[in-house]
């Protein structure tokens, strides 16, 4: 590390769950973008029960920023330690733990803290990141709060289902038709509008304007990260509909000997406090579950049948 000053954060919050529950929520960090608000998405690299490596990708001051992580998981000590492993400029150092203490009564105090340094301390740099590092510590653990403390009811809130289509045709045709996401409104029946914004090669940013099965429009904003190699685009809504409090997706293309299964994937958060107001009075969370499920299904196997047919009949002009 450089001579650079070192800055010091601190975030808490008082969670009325026990503290097994809270250091579960922080130690899964592969579900963090479904739990947390600033996480894209999260490959976990390597993993033995204790020291970890992920690749993490998250919204910070309104950019979608990538970095790798190490971390060391102490379950007993309820204690996870975090180093970035070469952070984005103008962070030139990040590092941090996270610590959940057993309160009187059942409940925990969760702590976040966060060590950093940045190149040549320029003050503007500095205000930015402490800046991206308070916000995101603050919507993380206000999140975290809100879920751990419903956590008898959590498999209630949470959804998570599939779609899979065939496809008797190339699985680079597929794969183009589900990249190309900036064509959809001319390709895609329900999808009315669409903003697309790719800075960076593979990370898309969009605004969708969706049809819905009565004749409305909603609005959603996502986040798109792309691997072209390896047939797999990752998702997550940052601006969702009603009933959902987090929604988060992959597409999946994958090849065998006689052709291509294509996959949607879901996982949801319902908004309870939404559903009777979207679905009407005394609608409880079965109905909410099977509303998302239909409306999400629905949509997402009619993009893969379109995907389907683009792949089975296009011609290729070489």
């Amino acid at each position: 590390m450089s001579g650079e000053r070192v800055h010091r954060t601190t975030h808490s919050v008082e969670v009325a769950a026990p503290a097994g529950v809270v250091y579960g929520m922080i130690s899964n960090a592969v579900q963090w973008p479904l739990f947390f608000p600033p996480n894209v998405h999260v490959e976990r690299l390597e993993f033995d029960g204790r020291d970890e490596r992920l690749r993490m990708w998250a919204v910070a001051n309104g950019q979608v920023r990538s970095w790798l992580s190490r971390r060391v998981q102490d379950p007993e000590a309820r204690r996870i330690d975090f180093r970035q492993q070469h952070p984005q400029a103008p962070v030139e150092s990040m590092n941090g733990s996270w610590t959940v203490q057993e309160r009187p009564g059942g409940t925990s105090l969760l702590t976040l803290l966060h060590d950093f340094t940045v190149i040549d301390d320029r003050p503007e740099d500095v205000s930015w990141t402490e800046r991206a590092v308070d916000t995101n510590s603050t919507a993380e653990l206000a999140q975290l709060k809100r879920l751990a403390e419903r956590w008898t009811r959590l498999d209630e809130l949470v959804l998570s289902f599939e779609d899979a289509v065939r496809v008797k045709g190339p699985a680079e045709l597929v794969y183009d038709f589900l990249y190309r996401v900036g064509d959809w409104p001319e390709l895609v029946p329900h999808v009315a509008r669409l903003d697309l914004t790719e800075d960076a090669p593979g990370v898309q940013v969009m605004a969708m304007d969706t049809r819905t099965a009565d004749g409305a429009t909603h609005t959603t904003e996502s986040v798109r990260i792309c691997f072209p190699h390896a047939g797999r685009i990752v998702y997550k809504q940052t601006r969702t509909p009603a009933l959902m409090e987090a929604h988060t997706g992959e597409w999946s293309v994958l090849p065998d000997e006689s052709g291509v299964t294509v996959i949607s994937q879901h996982n949801v958060v319902l908004r309870e406090e939404a559903v009777e107001r979207v679905l009407g009075e005394g609608a409880d969370l079965a109905q909410a579950r099977r509303y998302v499920r239909e409306a999400l299904g629905r949509n997402s196997t009619a993009t893969l049948n379109l995907a389907k047919r683009h792949a089975e009949s296009a011609i290729r002009v070489l």
